[in-house]
């Protein structure tokens, strides 16, 4: 366990960190694109993917889910300068990253049905898991129906903040939950304490066990806020596990620092990364079989 626990505290941090790096970085102008922010949401995705392996695939639209499914953080810092080194050869941009060999597909929650089905066929055991907000677009709604009609190892993860970029839920979502939306699916859906890892971690290894058991999909709701507006999924974790003696300070303190070198190699080594070139523009457009 103890394992597990200083896992899940590097992956958060990771995260933590690298969101915060990328918005300072992009305030100074030197980054193309738009950023959306992942701060504040580290124990969802980490309680999600801590039950995730090499046969599980994710797809989700910010790089806390693509950092806690393994995908180099050098090469996404890359990615999100544009450069030719990057994740996606510089692109894909910050919301778009993929890495086929983690089991990283991108976004779009129609994606895991494909992944899920292969899994189903090939009998492999593996699942596929769907992050997304609060789950207005259609295609997520008919990916989750095509789940539960096709009984599909299928996790949907509605990470709820209360917005839609700046738009409220309370405006925008016609129920109080997004989990009681699975019901007219036929699908259980289950709402759960996003600022704490071990609740996320709980939901998500039960859904995903019975996901690979060929019990069919889950719609697992994660509420929390926004990290600038609400609690500290980091500090409840670290107040925790070093409160029941399950982690030491010193351990945290040490994978801090380890985590800020990491990310400043990263920015270091992206910054002096060469651009695509004209060249590159045709090439990773078509595939060959």
């Amino acid at each position: 366990m103890t394992d597990t626990l200083r896992a899940a505290y590097r992956t958060m941090r990771t995260i933590r960190a690298f969101e915060e790096r990328v918005r300072a970085e992009f305030a100074t102008g030197e980054i193309p694109g738009s950023m959306q922010l992942h701060a504040g949401e580290e124990a969802s995705v980490a309680g999600v993917c801590a039950h995730l392996g090499d046969r599980d695939a994710i797809a989700g639209s910010h790089r806390g889910h693509s950092i806690a499914k393994g995908v180099d953080v050098k090469g996404m810092m890359a990615e999100i300068y544009g450069r030719r080194t990057g994740s996606c050869h510089g692109k894909g941009g910050s919301t778009h990253i993929a890495d086929l060999s983690k089991g990283v597909l991108g976004a779009g929650p129609p994606l895991i049905c494909g992944t899920a089905l292969a899994a189903k066929q090939q009998d492999t055991g593996g699942v596929g898991v769907s992050f997304s907000s609060e789950s207005n677009q259609g295609t997520t709604l008919e990916a989750l129906n095509l789940a539960a009609a096709w009984n599909l190892p299928a996790i949907f993860v509605a990470e709820n903040n209360g917005y839609a970029e700046v738009t409220s839920s309370s405006w925008s979502v016609a129920s109080d939950n997004i989990a009681d939306r699975a019901a007219g699916f036929g699908v259980p859906g289950v709402i759960v304490d996003g600022f704490d890892f071990f609740a996320v971690h709980e939901a998500a290894g039960e859904a995903i066990e019975r996901a690979r058991e060929g019990g069919g999909p889950t719609l697992i709701e994660v509420k929390f806020t926004r990290y600038q507006r609400g609690l500290d999924c980091l500090a409840w974790f670290r107040a925790r596990v070093t409160e029941s003696g399950e982690l030491p300070g010193i351990v945290l303190d040490d994978i801090d620092a380890e985590v800020a070198k990491l990310v400043e190699d990263a920015v270091a080594e992206a910054k002096a990364a060469p651009k695509p070139t004209r060249a590159d523009l045709e090439t990773d457009v078509y595939a060959s079989y």
